[in-house]
């Protein structure tokens, strides 16, 4: 076991911090700092000569005095007032942090985030560490923003801070009492429109606080809860992906009829193209291949896409959240706190999905009238006319729930006025359950006509048919496969984590620092899944209850179809036993809602065990203050695995990991002058392999784009901690109470990423059934097989000019922008199972992003005017199922919004937001290295929402 020396090496580490602290017993007591665990240091405190200043301005120099004051390399979000960050969720209020970029802004907030273009920073909740269900992470966007009080993004790490996340680490502060003289209630509402989804939301939270003077010592009692609830839309255009087709004269000996599309083969004795290669297949006009039995023929071919597709997705979701406390302070020396933080997800999501193929495949004979356009210098078609194509459509309902809850006690004991001890306790609980439940319908027997331009502009298709009106007619359309599936995920956790610290006067040490972290980890994953093949009868026999039919699709942004009928999803849903006993008679096995039972996927129990020694030394050089701060943290991580295989009887098999790491860190802080400082840190930290990842249970999907084969992904019980070394290099210069100009330099060097591997493999009995069932399917799993780098430069500004005029006077700007550049090594597979390396850039790393503000403060007015651009990244490499290139790119995302605030009183403001003002789209194509563009290659095309808010405020104290 690794926990044993750890255990051992913690006991003397921490006696080593203790032994200083006790000489501190008999010293004055002063006023004890109520500290947030594990959060990073902050330094010294501000200077008292501060210019009290408030609103807008307030949270950006609030910001600036964070990094100021700090010894690792921290920006932060401060907000307002009470209930107030400057965007709807802790996201978006992160994507003006210099170095941080966001994406993913459908249904009308903005969902993922990097830091410096790597996607996993811890996220704390006032210094501890929180996740969702059987994740290793916590979804920031499920945070409310009306409960957050300060957000900190620590870009480097210390050895007092936790171990893992490459990216950094995110603390997210809530309010306590004591942050309160007295009696505090405060609130929000507002009303925040959908403009694609045509609905107002509301946004409400409350909070409640009081504090007293009692005979037993202070004591204070906080409560803020808060609720949201987003109505939203989102509507997607997408080109299929590419496959080829035999020209108008096929060579003889082929058996290709003009025009046909060609499939891959599985037959080793069948030549034919091989799919999913890095560049996709060649598009030089006359490129071929051989085809056919015995080595084939050579084949001469067109690239088209094999389908268009669009997606009218409507979805709700609501956050219900708690925050509350309990502080005590018995005396002037210690404070105990006790906390509870309860988030909630509610959501459901009805697409009406309509999928139509866009090319022939009928071996009867010829098609006739088909034509088509390529792009000239290449063999890719650019439009085409297509008669008698295959179409389905799909009413997909899904459903998540989602229940997170930390139950916390903290207690901090003054020493002296040079010590302090810190105990937390913590345990937290989360669980996720989602279900899918749909019913495909197919216009088989019905002539259906395709006239399609790929790319008819700016990288959207365009296509109507011969016969528009079968879209709406449901006696068309047939009942085709149902899909029903669901999942529950559990996590618990138990954390204690103790620290210390002993500060001296004078001499070269300055501070020693010294903690222990256990934390207990448990997860569990379930799933359930049945379906069955079609029905026979057409949609209008089903009953018009389950018919839904859209309307205003894409919203006149493009010319395709605007309606068309699917199964409604809600009423599926709603009477999903009585759809069950439909589909009885063709699949026997399928179960009612009291007869449904979960399959255990996993149990995973994770036991970390750490402590750290810190130490802080100061000396003058050249006149100027040097700090300097170096420690190790040790870890040690023991996780033990059951897995039960859904394809084996629920087969168990179980598997034991350990590793131990000793982490190092160093930082200097140089003060070249009071105003400009130099920073410096080294620092070692890791990524733990995701939970999901580490599943080797294989999730299929059939075949749905008749290739001859599904695909798949699964986990790798084999994976192990990837690990980074960091190098951050600072200059800053405070030019103002108010204004700052920050240049930072940083380099990750990380080996063991975790890259997907893609092989062809052969699982017959599989569940798959109806029109898609296959038994060979491209599966992907988790590989530590990649190394790489990342490194770059980050630039910010805050700029208050205290000479301009009148009302300009209130004017200021805040900016960054970031430059990035990264490699990483890529594992392929050959036609033969071979596995070779490539080079890539990182996934979801834009070379170059920045932000702009313009804020205002003068009076009772405050406004914001933020505009946020990144370049466009490779979001992925899809799976190797087609002829196109496999990476999956975004185009260029830019956001324009507008925040105004308007002091009516004292304690009342009224607020008004605008997000996404100039409708951004977010759009996708394929390319990998020289191959591939957003022209010929475009894919999704999803409209972003335009949101507008009014709110009121209001603080009584």
């Amino acid at each position: 076991m690794a926990l044993k020396p750890i255990a051992l090496c913690t006991a003397s580490v921490f006696a080593l911090g203790l032994a200083g602290m006790a000489q501190a017993q008999d010293a004055t007591p002063g006023d004890l700092p109520v500290t947030d665990t594990q959060a990073g240091d902050t330094g010294n405190t501000a200077p008292d000569d501060v210019i009290v200043v408030t609103g807008v301005r307030a949270s950006i120099v609030g910001a600036l005095d964070v990094r100021r004051e700090s010894v690792q390399i921290v920006d932060s979000v401060v907000a307002e007032d009470v209930g107030k960050l400057p965007d709807n969720n802790v996201v978006e209020a992160l994507q003006r942090v210099t170095g941080v970029q966001v994406t993913d802004r459908a249904g009308g907030e903005t969902a993922f985030i990097t830091i410096r273009g790597l996607p996993d920073p811890v996220t704390t909740w006032n210094g501890r560490n929180i996740f969702t269900a059987g994740g290793t992470s916590f979804a920031l966007q499920d945070i409310s923003a009306n409960l957050v009080k300060q957000i900190d993004v620590y870009k480097t790490r210390s050895a007092d801070q936790l171990e893992f996340g490459l990216a950094g680490q995110i603390d997210v502060h809530t309010r306590r009492p004591f942050d309160f003289d007295g009696f505090t209630v405060s609130g929000l509402a507002r009303g925040i429109y959908s403009e694609l989804a045509d609905e107002i939301n509301p946004n409400v939270a409350l909070l409640v606080s009081d504090t007293w003077d009692t005979d037993i010592g202070e004591i204070g009692v906080l409560v803020n809860g808060s609720y949201t609830k987003y109505n939203y839309r989102n509507m997607n255009v997408q080109a299929g992906a590419m496959v080829p087709f035999a020209t108008e004269n096929p060579p003889e000996g082929s058996g290709l009829l003009p025009l046909e599309r060609i499939f891959p083969s599985n037959n080793p004795a069948f030549s034919s193209w091989t799919p999913g290669l890095n560049a996709g297949l060649p598009t030089a006009p006359g490129s071929s291949f051989a085809y056919g039995p015995n080595g084939g023929v050579d084949v001469p071919y067109y690239l088209s896409r094999d389908a268009v597709i669009s997606s009218d997705l409507y979805g709700e979701r609501e956050r219900p959240s708690v925050n509350a406390a309990l502080q005590w302070a018995p005396n002037s020396s210690s404070v105990y706190t006790a906390e509870f933080y309860y988030t909630g997800f509610r959501g459901n999501t009805f697409n009406s999905l309509f999928f139509n193929f866009a090319d022939w495949w009928n071996a009867l004979g010829p098609n006739p009238g088909q034509t088509f356009e390529l792009y000239e210098g290449t063999n890719i078609v650019k439009s085409r006319q297509v008669g008698d194509v295959f179409g389905f459509n799909s009413g997909d309902y899904g459903t998540a729930k989602t229940d997170s809850y930390v139950y916390a006690l903290n207690g901090a004991w003054d020493l002296g006025n040079h010590g302090l001890i810190t105990a937390d306790l913590a345990y937290q609980d989360s669980t996720n359950e989602t279900s899918f439940f749909a019913v495909r319908t197919d216009h088989a027997g019905s002539r259906q006509d395709i006239d399609v331009d790929f790319n008819a502009g700016g990288g959207i298709p365009s296509y109507s048919f011969s016969d528009p009106d079968l879209h709406t007619d449901p006696s068309r359309w047939f009942v085709r496969d149902l899909f029903d599936n669901a999942n529950r995920a559990e996590g618990s956790a138990l954390t204690l984590m103790l620290d210390g610290y002993y500060e001296f006067d004078e001499g070269f040490l300055r501070r020693i620092k010294a903690g222990f972290r256990f934390d207990d980890r448990d997860t569990s994953t379930f799933v359930r899944e049945q379906g069955a093949g079609g029905l026979g009868i057409s949609l209008a026999e089903l009953g018009e209850q389950y018919q839904f039919t859209n309307s205003g699709f894409y919203d006149g942004r493009a010319d395709v179809p605007t309606s068309w009928v699917v199964a409604d999803g809600p009423a599926l849903y709603e009477n999903r036993d009585a759809i069950r006993q439909l589909y009885q008679p063709n699949n026997p096995n399928i179960r009612l809602s009291d007869q449904l039972t979960f399959d255990r996927v996993f149990d995973i129990n994770e036991v970390t065990m750490s402590a750290y020694l810190l130490a802080d030394g100061e000396i003058d050089l050249f006149g100027g203050p040097l700090l300097i701060q170096g420690g190790a943290r040790l870890v040690a991580i023991d996780t033990d695995y059951n897995y039960f295989d859904r394809l084996n009887m629920l087969a168990e098999s179980n598997v034991s990991t350990n590793q131990m790491k000793i982490l190092p860190s160093a930082t200097l802080r140089y003060e070249i002058t009071p105003d400009v400082r130099l920073r410096f840190n080294y620092g070692e930290t890791l990524r733990r392999p995701a939970f999901g990842d580490l599943n080797p249970n294989v999730t299929l999907v059939g075949d749905l784009s008749r290739l001859g084969f599904g695909t798949g992904s699964a986990g790798n019980p084999q994976l192990s901690a990837t690990e980074s070394k960091n190098f951050d290099l600072a200059l800053e210069w405070y030019f103002g109470r108010s204004s700052a100009i920050t240049i930072t330099a940083f380099r990750r060097e990380i080996d063991g990423l975790v890259v997907p591997l893609t092989q062809l493999e052969f699982i017959p009995d599989n569940p798959i059934v109806g029109d898609t069932a296959t038994d060979f399917f491209q599966i992907t799993r988790p590989s530590n097989a990649s190394d790489g780098w990342l490194q770059g430069l980050e630039v910010g500004l805050t700029y208050f000019p205290d000479y301009l005029p009148g009302l300009l006077g209130g004017l200021g700007f805040q900016g960054s922008a970031t430059i990035l550049d990264s490699e990483q090594t890529i594992p392929d597979t050959d036609v033969d199972g071979n596995v070779t390396e490539t080079q890539s850039q990182f996934f979801n790393v834009s070379k170059f992003s920045y932000n702009a503000t313009l804020a205002y403060e003068r009076g009772p007015i405050g406004a914001r005017l933020s505009y946020v651009w990144r370049d466009g990244f490779l979001r992925f490499n899809e799976a190797r199922a087609f002829a196109n290139p496999i990476g999956m790119w975004r185009r260029p995302e830019d956001s324009l919004d507008f925040q105004l605030t308007w002091d009516v009183t004292q304690d009342v403001a009224l607020t008004f937001d605008a997000v996404n003002i100039t409708e951004s789209k977010q759009q996708e194509y394929y390319k990998y290295a020289d191959a591939g563009n957003p022209e010929q290659f475009n894919t999704n095309n999803l409209l972003l929402d335009r949101t507008f808010a009014l709110g009121v405020r209001f603080t009584f104290d």
